[in-house]
């Protein structure tokens, strides 16, 4: 943030975004001020004011603070749980607030982990704890300086308070800005300075609220770009905008980030991450690309989850529960096709890519390397054998030639990527290969960045 002209313009925005995203019924009518001026602020505070406060505080407030005052003397709705921040006249020392409950719940913490440490220690590592006390404070100890020292931002807000550390000075003279919250469970979260704080609560805003405006369209807008590279075969730009994307609360970039990912490695993490069911989430399970890529990986997840036995979520038995008819619909009829003796995977991707990855992977399935038991997936599968856990297997000969297998039949699956096409907009990746056990060994992290580095689909879907 350079000065005041650009808190003018960020903070324009912020108010003209939060009045269009608003929610009376919700959040309560928008001050009557606030809807005739289009501005969520007060009226810039004068030098003098400043100062005025700085000679009360002891301290030259910090820059970006000092730009802000004299732009808006205050502030309402800094995000969605914070209603109110305090302008000159009401900045204080946290010590010296109502506030002051903090400092008191971090003395509280600090002195039960100090005895819960004391007490399980002998005197060599008491005397080797005081050479290091600065290093191995117990919990609460360096949290407790540090709110006895801050300077409070916020006057009212959802159990949530933001502060300033005059201690932690930068290069710029920018204080360490804190955000904390008793329901977050994360204790103190820093930021470098109040600039930042600040523009973490915007962000946090458009997250939780989806407000309609420049900054909504402006992420759509960097989302569409970064899908058509990922298409032309960009791979860390895309996951870049995407990360971005996410942090605004772009799900189309979860969406389109989860299917890069899940080439890249633990593809039944980034699924269970994408797939598991709240209500925001309808657009995602009533589209094409959860009927045709993300529905046969869930079921294969699930089974693997039940054989394997280890520790993950598993989306499908909430989506069973949770989701709306229709997709409950889905998935059942999917399981009864899956569970049938004629049942064949399909590829999404378009008829012709699905016959040439099928001319590749049913002869490498039948392999008696591959005593798997196909692309059949079942709600409650039996275990089955396999020469990797059988006891009178030679592992390390069966991997082998698994392997060299493997390695043969990529060049036919690579060849087919030139037939793949998406199944909608949101499609960027053919997935649903890893919902077939053998190609799901296959693919290795280096061979899918393979698949994400090839052109994908029609020449018009990627960048020239």
């Amino acid at each position: 943030m350079g000065g005041r002209a650009d808190w003018r313009g960020f903070l324009e925005r912020w108010s003209e975004e939060w009045i269009a995203g608003h929610d009376p019924e919700r959040r309560g009518p928008l001050a009557e001020e606030v809807l005739r001026d289009r501005w969520l602020g007060f009226a810039p505070a004068s030098e003098d004011a400043v100062a005025a406060a700085e000679a009360r505080l002891g301290r030259r407030l910090p820059p970006s603070l000092r730009e802000f005052l004299l732009v808006t003397d205050g502030w309402r709705d800094a995000g969605v749980f914070i209603y109110r921040m305090a302008g000159c006249a009401e900045l204080e020392w946290l010590r010296d607030t109502d506030d002051r409950t903090w400092i008191e719940v971090y003395d509280y913490l600090a002195e039960e982990n100090a005895e819960d440490e004391t007490g399980e220690q002998d005197d060599e590592d008491v005397q080797d704890d005081e050479d290091n006390e600065d290093d191995e404070e117990p919990y609460g100890v360096r949290e407790a300086k540090m709110l006895r020292r801050s300077l409070r931002l916020s006057l009212e807000g959802d159990a949530a308070v933001m502060l300033l550390d005059p201690d932690d000075v930068d290069e710029n003279g920018e204080w360490a800005a804190y955000w904390l919250a008793s329901w977050s469970g994360e204790g103190p979260e820093p930021c470098g300075s109040f600039h930042d704080l600040m523009h973490e609560q915007w962000v946090s805003f458009h997250a939780l609220c989806n407000p309609p405006g420049a900054t909504r369209d402006h992420w759509d807008a960097e989302v569409e770009r970064a899908r058509r590279e990922a298409l032309a075969g960009a791979v860390d730009g895309p996951l870049a905008v995407f990360a971005q994307a996410h942090e605004y609360g772009r799900a189309r970039a979860d969406a389109l980030s989860a299917q890069m990912t899940m080439l890249l490695g633990d593809w039944r993490h980034h699924l269970a991450g994408l797939t598991w069911y709240n209500p925001h989430k309808d657009e995602i399970f009533l589209g094409p690309l959860f009927a045709a890529e993300l529905l046969p990986l869930l079921v294969r997840q699930d089974r693997l989850a039940v054989l394997d036995r280890r520790h993950e979520l598993r989306p499908l038995p909430r989506l069973k529960e949770y989701a709306p008819e229709p997709v409950r619909a889905l998935v059942a009829d999917y399981e009864a096709r899956a569970s049938g003796p004629d049942f064949r995977l399909t590829f999404g991707g378009g008829p012709e890519f699905d016959a040439a990855v099928h001319a590749v992977v049913d002869p490498l399935a039948a392999h008696p390397a591959f005593q798997a038991p196909g692309p059949r997936p079942a709600p409650r599968p039996e275990p089955l054998r396999d020469p990797l856990t059988d006891p009178l297997t030679d592992h390390a000969k069966v991997r082998a030639v698994r392997a060299a297998l493997c390695d043969e039949a990529w060049t036919g699956v690579r060849a087919a990527l030139r037939l793949w096409r998406p199944v909608s907009e949101d499609h960027i990746a053919p997935i649903s290969l890893l919902a077939h056990p053998v190609l799901a060994e296959m693919i290795t992290r280096e061979r899918g960045q393979e698949v994400l580095m090839t052109r994908r689909g029609p020449a018009h879907e990627g960048t020239s």
